[in-house]
């Protein structure tokens, strides 16, 4: 099937319509059938021409926008480059659509290796499962990270305001839940997050940067009039980041929150460089292929 980059492709079940663009596999709407809601940011480059990117092969920003690997220094912007590349259509039904995509030597002035990224969609109900995998089309290990990156429009019914909104936090099961901060796009670790069940929005709540922490099973974000929200279900993922776009001008934030689950992470302030000791990065072997999950369920 050829579609064009920019050109939607719709699955849908009797709950959601989902549309999806082939420029970087990207989910660009989602809509409920049921309650009539939009529930996906808009793309407003005005605040961010994004909506829901697929980072790879890192995970926010890089100190100094390098990294060496084997004595080589590479360059490399936050977040990489998979989600500006044009994914092929891999198969699609009524209610599930693949993407693929071969890196065949494209990258290697910024990234030495040889990959092949497949990137599934599944409606069940008024949940859509995000499927990823990564395979290592090398004779040696590879090196890499891989995130979401889904905005969510809030506040998502009229007459609401952003502070009827919540995050609702599931720590993973017999695990610490560690806190970082973001400083100059760096990484900072804050220690153990003791209490981490709720967080009222507010509008300076992204005023230096994302939340970001490790240990988290879901997160619910929430309108605490109406109900109405998203679950984002990310067990074994090691990180998760919260962000939204603070306006230093206004002191509020763009009309949307973004709920990130991570494998892989941004530098540390004090990072060596070298991707193989990289924080959250990924080893796979040879020939090996790596896979991942998440779930939005839309209510």
């Amino acid at each position: 099937m050829r579609v064009e980059g920019n050109m939607m492709l719709v699955i849908e079940n009797d709950w959601l319509k989902v549309g999806i663009v082939r420029n970087g596999a990207e989910v660009r709407e989602v809509k409920h059938k049921k309650n009539g809601l939009d529930y996906m940011w808009t793309g407003d480059n005005a605040y961010w021409g994004r909506v829901s990117p697929v980072l790879f092969p890192i995970v926010g920003r890089l100190k100094g926008d390098r990294y060496q690997l084997d004595n080589q220094t590479y360059k490399m912007s936050q977040h990489g480059f998979l989600r500006d590349v044009v994914f092929d259509i891999e198969e699609q039904t009524a209610t599930t659509a693949s993407f693929v995509f071969e890196s065949a030597g494209r990258f290697n002035h910024v990234y030495p290796y040889e990959f092949k990224a497949l990137i599934r969609y599944l409606l069940k109900e008024d949940s859509l499962m995000v499927q990823w995998e990564i395979v290592n089309k090398n004779k040696v290990e590879m090196y890499f990270s891989i995130g979401a990156h889904p905005a969510f429009r809030i506040p998502l019914v009229e007459n609401e305001t952003l502070e009827d909104y919540s995050l609702n936090f599931t720590p993973a099961v017999n695990k610490n839940v560690m806190e970082y901060e973001l400083k100059e796009s760096l990484i900072h670790e804050r220690g153990i997050a003791n209490d981490i069940s709720t967080i009222q929005l507010k509008y300076t709540l992204f005023a230096h940067d994302a939340l970001v922490y490790s240990n988290i099973d879901q997160i619910t974000l929430e309108s605490n009039k109406s109900g109405h929200g998203i679950e984002v279900l990310l067990e074994k993922f090691p990180f998760v980041g919260i962000w939204s776009k603070y306006m230093d001008t206004t002191g509020t934030i763009a009309p949307f929150v973004c709920i990130e689950p991570w494998y892989g992470i941004a530098d540390t302030y004090k990072t060596s460089g070298n991707m193989k000791e990289k924080m959250g990065v990924n080893k796979l072997e040879a020939g090996e292929t790596f896979l991942a999950e998440y779930k939005m369920k839309f209510k």
